[in-house]
């Protein structure tokens, strides 16, 4: 899987289906090179492209519960 694929995905909150956002960056180990959190920002609209993404969060990636073909779903406990 690239990165290309992680930014088309939905985040969504396996408590309450609420859309979180969508992978803007992601934190790497740079001893291990493996993915320690994606970045998401909340807004994937075009007042965030002409805005700036203001409301980025850190997911650790221990909180993801499973990567699918459209989305991401991440455990009840960290929304």
């Amino acid at each position: 899987m690239t990165y290309s694929d992680l930014r088309r995905k939905d985040i969504i909150c396996v408590g309450d289906g609420r859309f979180l956002g969508r992978v803007t960056d992601l934190e790497l180990d740079a001893h291990t090179g493996q993915i320690r959190a994606l970045i998401i920002g909340g807004g994937c609209g075009l007042s965030s492209v002409f805005h700036g993404e203001k409301n980025q969060t850190a997911l650790a990636f221990q909180q993801i519960a499973c990567i699918g073909d459209d989305v991401i779903l991440v455990s009840a406990g960290c929304c």
